[in-house]
C-alpha cells in the first residue's frame, strides 16, 4: 500500500463510506428504527475520517531522543470505537423483562469499524462487511 494519501484516495474512501452508512441508515430509517439515516452515516463517516486522519498522521509517529512523549495515531480509532461503545451502551434500555436497543448499539458499532475498514484504505474489507448485512 502505498503510505501517501491524494485526494483521489480521500474521496473514494469518503464516497464509500456515505454509499455504506447511507444505505443502512435508510434501511433503519424505513423501518422506523432508532439511529437511523443520519447517525448511521455520521457514524460511518466520522469513523472513516478519523481513519484516514490516522493514515495521514502516521509519518509523525515516533519519539525523539530527548522527548517522553511517544506519538501513536492508532489510538485515535481505538478511542473512535471506546467512544462508539459508550453511545450504544446508553441506547440499550431494560424495560420489565425485555431489553432494547441492542441491535440500534451492534448498528452503531459496526458502522463504526466498516468506517475505519473504508478510511483506512481497506475498501474490499468495507465492502465485505456491508455485504454481510
Amino acid at each position: 500500500m502505498n503510505p501517501t494519501i491524494t485526494a483521489m484516495d480521500i474521496a473514494w474512501r469518503l464516497t464509500l463510506s456515505v454509499i455504506a452508512g447511507a444505505l443502512i441508515g435508510l434501511n433503519r430509517g424505513e423501518h422506523g428504527r432508532p439511529a437511523g439515516l443520519r447517525t448511521v452515516l455520521l457514524v460511518t463517516l466520522a469513523a472513516s475520517i478519523a481513519m484516514i486522519l490516522a493514515n495521514a498522521l502516521l509519518g509523525t509517529t515516533g519519539k525523539e531522543a530527548q522527548s517522553f512523549v511517544n506519538v501513536d495515531v492508532m489510538r485515535l480509532p481505538l478511542g473512535i470505537l471506546t467512544g462508539v461503545g459508550f453511545i450504544g451502551a446508553g441506547a440499550i434500555l431494560h424495560r420489565d423483562n425485555l431489553v432494547v436497543g441492542v441491535t440500534t448499539a451492534a448498528t452503531l458499532w459496526f458502522s463504526t469499524v466498516m468506517g475505519l475498514c473504508f478510511g483506512s484504505g481497506q475498501g474490499w474489507l468495507g465492502v465485505v462487511a456491508f455485504g454481510s448485512v
